[in-house]
């Protein structure tokens, strides 16, 4: 009889382990958190974010990202993983933005960073990417429900990050080009 229980919670501790997997949100959990401040880490001291971060030329945005954006990319390594593209994306906006006045004084009109990370088996079923919505601060945007905005954003959604992205050409979920597969 002691087998046959054993087994018997052996397997109700197995469904019980799915069933939370099943139901844990895509993101904003503990774990996703944590990896995007390890993220941001990596991309601070590899000069993407932060003071003295790498700029490119600032161009007109829209909607959700900003009246002006400015884009990099390239690949960075988070400590114990194997290097991995990363796209960061500064959304501008408020009141007087414009290229020129992003190019002058940037701090003064950030608004968001917008990061795709490629972190491999994170999500296969839209390729690999982690999704973070930054404050320029670092610390994390939220939804209007209060969830933090990192891990896979809005997987399942009909709006956000990924159901937007899924439209760009070449299924790699990155407008500008289709290098990343």
């Amino acid at each position: 009889m002691k087998k046959v229980t054993g087994l018997a919670s052996g397997l109700l501790l197995t469904f019980s382990l799915i069933a939370a997997t099943a139901n844990a949100a895509p993101f904003g959990e503990t774990d996703h958190v944590a990896y995007a401040k390890k993220l941001w880490k990596a991309m601070e001291s590899s000069g993407y974010v932060g003071r003295d971060s790498i700029i490119s030329t600032p161009y007109v945005g829209q909607a959700p990202h900003g009246a002006i954006l400015d884009t990099i990319e390239g690949k960075i390594t988070l400590t114990g993983e194997r290097s991995s593209h990363v796209i960061v994306k500064r959304n501008y906006g408020g009141e007087g933005v414009s290229k020129t006045s992003v190019a002058n004084n940037p701090a003064k009109y950030l608004k968001a960073i917008t990061v795709m990370y490629k972190r491999s088996g994170f999500d296969t079923d839209n390729k690999d990417w982690f999704w973070v919505k930054y404050k320029p601060d670092g610390s994390l945007h939220t939804n209007p429900k209060g969830m933090k905005l990192a891990g896979a954003v809005a997987k399942g959604m009909p709006k956000g990050c990924i159901a937007c992205h899924q439209a760009a050409p070449g299924g790699d979920y990155v407008f500008n080009h289709d290098r990343l597969k």
